[in-house]
């Protein structure tokens, strides 16, 4: 996959293009700023963009607006924004497949973070469960709802998982996992969806409330 990478910070993008180019992902731009991200996806019609959230001059969300601006000009245009910082602006706007949202901090192993690349590329979305969690957290009453168990499922469900995989993690039936999955979108007032990659939006449509 040909990448633009738009992260401010100089060591860690150099790191990024160095772990990225070793997994046989070459960096055709890496950039530190919004405008300059703009202007290389315009140049380099890349498979997949990856952006910072906070990004001069102001570090407030300049990486999510110029995500929502380049999917609005090149839709599906896979981003995977990775950021230290839950931003709860435009998040739901931007989630319509192929999106990603990692938190830095989380991510345990090298092959994580490339694994979520690679599956954004291709159109899935992954969103970090601590991200889901934060953005929910300020729509408290619903989900006093839900069962711990049915924490746990949304949880996994955020991770854009199966219901099988669900299961497997869980150690319980795929039935039982479709069971809470019905009961959750119930619950929070969702129409229910066939697949992870819509459960996922219906839980992030959500928070346009």
């Amino acid at each position: 996959m040909r990448v633009v990478l738009a992260e401010d910070a100089v060591l860690l993008r150099e790191g990024l293009i160095g772990l990225l180019e070793r997994f046989g992902h070459p960096v055709v731009a890496a950039v530190g700023d919004v405008p300059s991200l703009v202007a290389a996806v315009e140049e380099h019609e890349p498979d997949i963009v990856v952006t910072d959230v906070r990004m001069p001059p102001a570090f407030t969300d300049e990486g999510l607006r110029a995500a929502l601006t380049l999917r609005t000009a090149r839709p599906g245009l896979p981003v995977l924004i990775l950021s230290q910082y839950v931003q709860q602006a435009y998040v739901a706007e931007l989630m319509d497949g192929g999106i990603g949202y990692l938190l830095k901090d989380r991510i345990g192993h090298v092959r994580e973070f490339v694994d979520a690349l690679e599956r954004v590329a291709a159109g899935a979305t992954v969103v970090d469960p601590e991200v889901v969690r934060q953005l929910l957290a300020r729509r408290r009453d619903p989900l006093r709802r839900l069962t711990p168990r049915e924490h746990e499922v949304l949880a996994l469900v955020a991770e854009g998982r199966s219901n099988s995989a669900v299961a497997r993690t869980l150690v319980v039936t795929e039935a039982a996992v479709a069971k809470h999955i019905a009961s959750i979108l119930a619950k929070l007032d969702l129409p229910p969806a066939g697949d992870d990659h819509r459960r996922v939006l219906a839980v992030l449509a959500y928070l346009r409330g």
